[in-house]
């Protein structure tokens, strides 16, 4: 079968860790990247959940937009009672 190249960027403390990882699991990251290929071939979908950050929410947006304006009022303190 023929080998393709395949290149993207990725942070490099994440790609310090996934040598590692792998390296520790007996694998490459190249065969990693593979086996996860195949898996999502086979199966015509992500092999995980992939949920939306919470934090990134609208609503907590809202209210932290809300607290940093409170925060520069008030003189950098805030009381808030979750």
């Amino acid at each position: 079968m023929a080998q393709a190249m395949v290149n993207f960027r990725m942070d490099e403390v994440l790609k310090a860790k996934m040598e590692k990882t792998c390296k520790e699991m007996g694998l490459t990251v190249s065969a990693a990247y593979t086996l996860f290929a195949t898996k999502v071939t086979r199966e015509q979908r992500i092999p995980f959940e992939i949920t939306a950050d919470p934090f990134y929410s609208d609503e907590n947006m809202a209210r932290l937009k809300k607290n940093a304006e409170e925060m520069e009022k008030n003189g950098g303190t805030i009381h808030e009672v979750i």
